[in-house]
């Protein structure tokens, strides 16, 4: 099936409908600005702002290459793991620095994990209302009006193209790394529906690292792979801007918007 980047747009663009959407993502904003944890939230994002200038990070996804990846050569280095990596925990030794994760449907399914977790968080700001009891997480606010911006500065706002890969790439450049490595991003989904709408996994998961990733009857939403090239696009722009690079490091996979590398070529080079 040809994934269409039009398919759940209508023919024409209703000015009213979009300034009615834009009235009241105004006011979601104001709202969160009054929240106490907007400022807790983005003082601590300050305190990361080009913390980590001249280091290395390694944002870590959940493609079933995954797998292939020797994640024991990442000590030391921060590591930016991502949605479900807890799933992960069971069989390696490994933790990642933090975890990102915006979209709903995956924090809710992994939200024990979330409640329990010692790890730093990274977070949609709609998920502070889910009484998370950590004083390291960090809320992030993204809207349908910062769709293919990109932050450089985060603690205001963060950009958003359909993948919380994408949101790690800000946040990472936010605290300063120039270096950056990408894993485990296959950048392929097997469905039959066109991206946007919800599909239900069946038996197992082979979109992702564990066969459990999502469960039998779990819903997830279907990726739209030409908007997620659009943004990698930006951040590969963006990065070069600052006299930084991306290096796609996954062992095989679909995305060739970045350069490629070996994992451990990089750790070197």
């Amino acid at each position: 099936m040809v994934n269409n980047p039009f398919s759940y747009q209508r023919k024409s663009i209703n000015p009213y409908r979009s300034f009615l959407r834009s009235c009241l993502e105004v006011s979601k904003r104001v709202l969160w600005d009054i929240d106490p944890l907007s400022w807790e939230s983005r003082t601590q994002l300050l305190h990361l702002k080009d913390k980590y200038v001249n280091e290395k990070a390694v944002i870590i996804c959940n493609g079933p290459s995954l797998l292939k990846s020797n994640l024991s050569n990442l000590n030391g280095i921060y590591t930016f793991g991502l949605n479900k990596i807890n799933l992960l925990f069971d069989k390696s030794s490994f933790r990642p620095s933090s975890i990102v994760c915006v979209d709903p449907i995956i924090f809710y399914q992994n939200l024990d994990f979330f409640k329990t977790t010692e790890i730093p968080l990274f977070l949609a700001h709609e998920f502070s209302k889910s009484n998370l009891q950590h004083n390291n997480n960090i809320y992030i606010y993204s809207s349908f009006l910062n769709t293919f911006s990109f932050a450089q500065d985060c603690s205001w706002n963060i950009g958003n193209c359909g993948t919380v890969t994408y949101t790690a790439l800000q946040l990472a450049l936010h605290m300063g790394f120039r270096d950056v490595a990408i894993i485990g991003c296959d950048h392929s989904y097997k469905t039959r529906k066109t991206f946007g709408s919800i599909e239900i996994t069946a038996e197992k998961d082979i979109n992702h690292f564990h066969p459990n990733y999502t469960k039998s009857g779990d819903k997830w939403q279907v990726s739209n792979i030409a908007g997620m090239e659009l943004g990698y696009s930006i951040a590969k722009a963006a990065y070069e801007f600052n006299n930084g690079r991306i290096i796609n490091c996954t062992e095989g996979g679909y995305l060739e918007t970045f350069p490629r590398m070996s994992l451990e070529d990089w750790l070197v080079n």
